[in-house]
């Protein structure tokens, strides 16, 4: 049987009874030091840990989020739970599991003793700043094959599925030559494997790259995940016409664009982080936009006015209420763009951020049912019509609790990383319901922008 990461600490808040070779306990604060619902940073051995105090009891846990090591201790306290303050992910305080995305590991958490008025933490050398998420100790199901898409979601259903103890084959299958990535650190960082590509075979999940997907009825099948929509003007063709979908896209944009004019077309979060990026990379950065102010309909005009402005002083010049209807070029290269305006913006580049188009192309023969952005319909249990067919995250359209239900799109990382659990615990007969609440965050300049919920508008 092939088992995800094993169980590697205990911690309900109680006292050790001894101590093991190796391990190294702690006096880290006095019992009277901390009330219930605070929070306390302290060390053991140079390694940080989050003490928390609830109902009496002291427990503790791993310090940072093991999405991108936010000091926890910043974050808010909530009963048994502590979310992040960068991102929201959410981390039961007694077990370390994560309990809200985005992210992927657990925390460790420590046993605690109470002794004399004094508070002790144990730890050992295997406890690291994560941890896998416990298995669940069920039945193997029933099930043969799975199909999955390479993604988050896709990355979340596979792990859940080995997590849960299903023992059969599961492909992932990409048309990227790399396995899934963190797709928001394109227009923003690097480091982008989610998860190292030995993690694969230690957990024997087939990795498909640079492959299509086709439908098959048979097979339990986990649907892809969105791809850029591409501009459809004369001129799109043209050498130096660029979109944001793969790390080669990533690399080639900032190798096209560093020392160059470039043009960003969308005014959204692909297109205003790609423009924050290349402010100071770029010879100049110019970026076009439908609307009044940049994430208008997302965010409303207030935030959309600040950070225009922001990028405005990084002398990023905005053409708002204005579109492009042609790309002009020279020896088959991007030369100028002609916006609806009347004006001509001379350019090297010219990089599309105009939104998302679902892939669902390939279940046109299928009786698979979509919507009429062609996102496919899923219920509450990420199922669509047919048996044996999931889907998660930006392909899909799905009800959301807090909408009383109401069917939505929703491209989020969080969102597709909690699709993508509760459609493997579906696959295995769970009856697991998603009831996740949407949270999205977009970096400008070193300033980072976060909200929770969703913007009817």
């Amino acid at each position: 049987m092939i088992f995800f990461l094993a169980d590697m600490s205990q911690g309900q808040g109680q006292a050790p009874t001894g101590q093991d070779q190796d391990q190294v306990t702690g006096m880290v604060c006095l019992e009277s030091e901390l009330q219930d619902g605070q929070m306390k940073e302290v060390e053991v051995d140079e390694q940080k840990i989050l003490l928390v105090r609830t109902q009496g009891l002291y427990s503790a846990v791993g310090s940072k989020c093991s999405h991108y090591g936010a000091p926890l201790i910043k974050g808010a306290l909530v009963g048994d739970r502590v979310r992040c303050p960068f991102h929201g992910a959410c981390f039961n305080i007694k077990t370390g599991d994560i309990e809200e995305y985005p992210g992927l590991d657990c925390l460790p958490s420590y046993k605690v003793k109470v002794e004399d008025g004094k508070v002790y933490v144990r730890i050992g050398p295997e406890m690291s700043g994560k941890r896998g998420r416990l298995l669940q100790g069920v039945e193997t199901s029933k099930l043969n094959d799975v199909c999955v898409c390479a993604g988050p979601a896709s990355l979340l259903c596979a792990e859940t599925l080995r997590q849960n103890h299903y023992e059969g084959r599961i492909v992932m299958v990409t048309r990227d030559t790399l396995p899934p990535i963190d797709k928001p650190k394109l227009s923003k960082s690097a480091s982008l494997l989610l998860r190292p590509t030995d993690f694969f075979q230690q957990y024997d999940i087939e990795l498909w790259t640079q492959k299509e997907l086709s439908f098959y009825p048979r097979l339990p099948l986990f649907l892809p995940p969105c791809r850029a929509r591409p501009l459809s003007c004369p001129g799109s063709a043209l050498e130096g016409v660029r979109i944001l979908q793969s790390y080669e896209d990533a690399k080639e944009i900032h190798q096209s664009c560093v020392g160059k004019k470039a043009v960003v077309v969308g005014a959204s979060f692909i297109g205003m982080e790609v423009a924050s990026y290349l402010a100071d990379k770029a010879a100049s950065v110019a970026m076009v936009g439908n609307g009044s102010y940049p994430f208008e309909r997302s965010l409303g005009p207030e935030i959309g006015k600040m950070t225009m402005q922001m990028l405005e002083e990084s002398k990023v010049k905005f053409y708002m209420n204005d579109g492009v209807v042609e790309i002009r070029g020279e020896n088959g290269k991007v030369k100028e763009v002609v916006l609806k305006s009347g004006a001509v913006v001379e350019t090297d580049v010219v990089i599309a951020g105009i939104g998302v188009i679902p892939n669902s192309d390939f279940l046109k023969e299928s009786q698979v049912e979509v919507d009429s952005r062609k996102a496919v319909i899923i219920d509450k249990f990420m199922r669509t019509n047919i048996p044996n067919v999931f889907g998660a995250g930006d392909v899909t359209s799905f009800p959301l609790t807090i909408r009383k239900d109401q069917r939505v799109n929703i491209g989020h990382w969080q969102l597709a990383s909690a699709h993508g659990r509760v459609a493997a615990l579906n696959m295995l007969q769970k009856q697991i319901k998603i009831d996740s609440v949407p949270f999205f965050w977009t970096v400008l300049l070193g300033k980072s922008v976060r909200y929770t919920g969703d913007n009817p508008r």
